[in-house]
């Protein structure tokens, strides 16, 4: 069964979707319908802006989504999902790919759920952590030890985990964390404390975007990073997907229900191939590839 998953924030690359627009009528009007519904030129930064200005969260998020929804579109026939997943972000593009919303009403929730994670950072200095080459429960205990709030928020594959929370307490796990053996645990380059309580403002706001949006039965399951089980009610999507802010991604979880689902390969639809290396990780001999036009 073919998986095509969806890649998150950190996947963005300056000249992303230009090869899209330039070959591609059907990119080029979306991508122009994108600038309209944003109002700014967003395929400016996208094509020719620099990494700094697309590392601004109000611009990534729409960015990576604009990027994987376009090329699953372009794709035509030859996308044939049997299931989706997407990574923290990529779950919006997923859930367009699968039918489960429509192109305007995904990039309306991108840009509101990345004002909504802005504004939530704005509010406490918080970050996050990368924590190599512990056992989960292990990162898991000693998260739980801390004072302060500091929660393990994505579980990208056996050996990496990602833990978020204010700054205090994730400095403190970090240096815990080295005690207990970890290869490394470093701090990561973000604005704030993603997927964990601490978004809790961000949560509430998009909340209401969400509820007030139309969903459909999409026409393939999708494997939510807050359930890591195959879900096709589109009020259960709902539900998992107002939860994801403040849950942590269990992406590790949910390659592993897909290839006891049946996946046997997986395509990664969007920029870069974080997510290929991290399936590979996961279940070694899973086929990944990326999504590419022909």
């Amino acid at each position: 069964m073919n998986a095509y998953i969806f890649p998150g924030q950190g996947a963005q690359f300056v000249g992303m979707g230009l090869d899209l627009y330039e070959n591609h009528s059907e990119a080029q009007e979306l991508f122009e319908r994108a600038n309209e519904i944003l109002g700014f030129s967003i395929t400016d930064i996208m094509f020719e802006g620099t990494a700094e200005d697309l590392k601004q969260t109000k611009v990534t998020q729409p960015a990576i989504f604009l990027h994987s929804v376009i090329l699953s579109k372009v794709l035509g026939d030859t996308f044939k999902p049997d299931m989706v997943a997407g990574h923290s972000l990529g779950e919006f593009s997923a859930l367009v790919a699968n039918g489960t919303l429509n192109f305007e009403d995904g990039l309306k929730l991108v840009s509101q759920r990345a004002l909504a994670m802005q504004k939530a950072c704005e509010i406490q200095p918080s970050t996050m952590a990368a924590v190599l080459g512990l056992e989960d429960e292990v990162v898991e205990k000693i998260c739980a030890e801390v004072e302060g709030i500091v929660v393990p928020a994505n579980y990208n594959c056996p050996g990496q985990l990602v833990i978020s929370g204010d700054v205090d307490a994730v400095n403190i796990a970090c240096e815990k964390m080295k005690e207990a053996g970890a290869r490394r645990a470093l701090l990561l380059p973000v604005g704030g404390a993603f997927h964990s309580p601490l978004m809790e403002p961000a949560r509430e706001e998009l909340a209401a975007a969400i509820e007030s949006t139309e969903f459909k039965t999409p026409s393939c399951p999708i494997y939510q990073n807050v359930t890591t089980t195959a879900v096709s009610d589109a009020e259960e999507i709902k539900k998992n997907l107002i939860l994801q802010l403040t849950a942590p991604v269990k992406w590790t979880q949910s390659v592993q229900q897909m290839v006891k689902d049946g996946a046997t390969s997986f395509v990664e639809v969007g920029p870069g191939k974080v997510l290929q290396g991290l399936v590979k990780k996961i279940h070694r001999e899973a086929e990944t590839s990326s999504a590419v036009v022909s």
